[in-house]
């Protein structure tokens, strides 16, 4: 596949993530092999509404909100290829060995590359890692479950 060719617009992620504004925080998919690995754009911009306290002057994208944005780019993977996706939810299990290596600024486009470390019925594995300009500034390992959305509802997991 050619680098930077679109695979899923936001219109084709708003048809699979149940994320909405102010809380989707992936733009573009570029990059997609079901079941083993995506690449997903996020454009960083002044107006993205958590700049208006993290922080005031000297903005910086929350380092929790670069790897959620991870983990909806995991959630495009593992969804996609589901059926009745509308029927699921991708909750997070666990995070592990999570370092942030630089800040993300306004201005910025983070490239975030997750692959499938481990995949069974009703979790994953997942590992991503964010790139701005070709440099690492952010990477985890994540663990992510697939619930369906009517147990979501009542509080069971």
């Amino acid at each position: 596949m050619k680098f930077g060719s679109i695979v899923m617009d936001i219109n084709a992620i708003l048809a699979v993530l149940p994320h909405r504004y102010p809380f989707l925080l992936v733009d573009r998919i570029v990059e997609l092999e079901e079941g083993r690995r995506a690449v997903g754009l996020k454009n960083v911009t002044y107006n993205e509404p958590f700049f208006q306290g993290h922080f005031p002057g000297a903005p910086v994208m929350p380092g929790v909100l670069i790897v959620e944005a991870m983990a909806q780019v995991g959630a495009v993977l593992l969804l996609r290829g589901i059926q009745d996706r509308a029927s699921k939810l991708v909750y997070f299990a666990g995070i592990d060995q999570a370092r942030f290596r630089r800040p993300v600024v306004p201005g910025d486009q983070v490239r975030f590359e997750v692959q499938v470390l481990k995949l069974r019925a009703r979790t994953a594995r997942l590992r991503g890692e964010a790139f701005v300009d070709g440099a690492l500034v952010a990477e985890a390992e994540m663990l992510s479950s697939l619930a369906d959305r009517d147990q979501a509802r009542s509080g069971t997991p």
